[in-house]
Order: C-alpha cells, then structure tokens, then sequence
C-alpha cells in the first residue's frame, strides 16, 4: 500500500469553511483506479491544520490521479480567499508496512 500525507496550515480565519468543503468535497477520488481510502484530520492543539491522508494500492495509482484532469477538479470547491501559512503545504510519501 501506497500512503500520501498532505498537510497545510490555514493562516486567515477560514478553518471552518475548509472543513465544510471537506464534508461536502465532489469524492471525484473515490472511483480514481487504486484508491483505497481517504481521511481528513485536524489536530485538536491547532485546528488551522489540515492533514488529508489518502492510501493506494501503488504509487503509480496515486500519480495517474494527481495528473489527471479529475483531480484538478475535485478542488473546484476549495473557499474563495483562502490563505495559507507560507510553506506550510507539504506532501510526504509512505510505504503502509503493517497494521
């Protein structure tokens, strides 16, 4: 299994709105080839966090996705004037090793 972590860091005061558009997000991803699972976290010492875990069968799954055209579209809903802390958008990669 091919794990992807994908954290940002809201930097106006739009937390609410973004995990609105989490809950209500087009699940274009769902029927994406390789797709196993995604989850939307937020710690509970800093709800301006984001972090998006999805996991794949593959890693090369996960890159079909990425460049496709379905997922530029699945964040069509992200809010109007959104901010981010600057550098705080990060991706890591991981290998699922046991449960």
């Amino acid at each position: 299994m091919f794990i992807a972590l994908s954290t940002f860091t809201i930097a106006n005061d739009m937390a609410e709105a973004v995990k609105e558009a989490f809950l209500n997000r087009p699940k274009l991803v769902n029927e994406a080839p390789g797709f196993i699972k995604m989850q939307v976290i937020s710690p509970t010492d800093n709800p301006q966090e984001i972090w998006l875990i999805t996991q794949w069968t593959d890693e090369e799954s996960y890159k079909v996705w990425h460049h496709s055209h379905l997922y530029h579209e699945s964040h069509s809903g992200i809010p109007k004037g959104l901010k981010l802390v600057p550098r705080s958008a990060k991706v890591r990669f991981f290998e699922h090793i046991a449960d």
